[in-house]
Parts: structure tokens; sequence; C-alpha cells
């Protein structure tokens, strides 16, 4: 496991507001939220970047896609819509290498989103 922050609430190591989980996902609430709801689906296996994603990691990145969907529509958020989006490095945005999905939802979202 990365020993990035994520890894180490994988690990329960540091608390966060997990709020979905199964054998290869973690959710957890945004500490810093964009969005009425933020919430950030890590793979309990140590990627770093989406760039560092091999072909024998497709079923895990399909596995986060439709956690953050199914969760998405738990919270009523899929009739009016939400976002998804996956930062990859400095100028993606990325600041904690360990991939994830954020979910972002309950308000209109507006493009170019900056």
């Amino acid at each position: 496991m990365g020993d990035t922050i994520f890894g180490k609430i994988i690990r329960r190591e540091i608390p966060a507001d997990i709020v979905y989980e199964d054998d290869d996902v973690l959710a957890f609430r945004d500490l810093n939220p964009q969005a009425p709801v933020h919430v950030l689906f890590v793979p309990r296996k140590a990627i770093a970047t989406l760039d560092a994603a091999s072909a024998e990691d497709a079923e895990l990145l399909g596995k986060l896609l439709l956690a953050a969907a199914s969760y998405a529509r738990q919270e009523g958020l899929a009739e009016k819509g939400y976002r998804t989006v996956v930062n990859c490095n400095e100028h993606g945005g990325q600041t904690v290498f360990h991939l994830h999905v954020h979910l972002l939802g309950g308000r209109p979202m507006h493009w170019p989103p900056g």
C-alpha cells in the first residue's frame, strides 16, 4: 500500500468519513469539498496516477467508476447530474499520488472547470 494520505486512510491509520467500501474500492468525503457532495473513490491497490495504470488494472478502473455512479444514484444525484474527475500529475491538478476519482454533485457544474 502506498504511503500517501489515502493509503493511511485505507489502512485506517487516520480517520475519514467513509461512505462506501468493498474489496477493491474505498470512498470518503473530501476534507475540502468543492460541491455539496464531494467524495473521493480510491482503489485499495496503490496506483500513483492514471498514467501509471496498466491493462491489468482495467477491471479495477471500471470498478472505481461504477462505485462512483452507484453512490451518485444512492445520493439522488443521477437525475440532475454530477461530475467525475480524475486528475493526473502536476499540470492535471493531482496533489495526492494515489489514483482517485472525485465525485462532485449537488449543484450545477460549469465548463470549462478551470
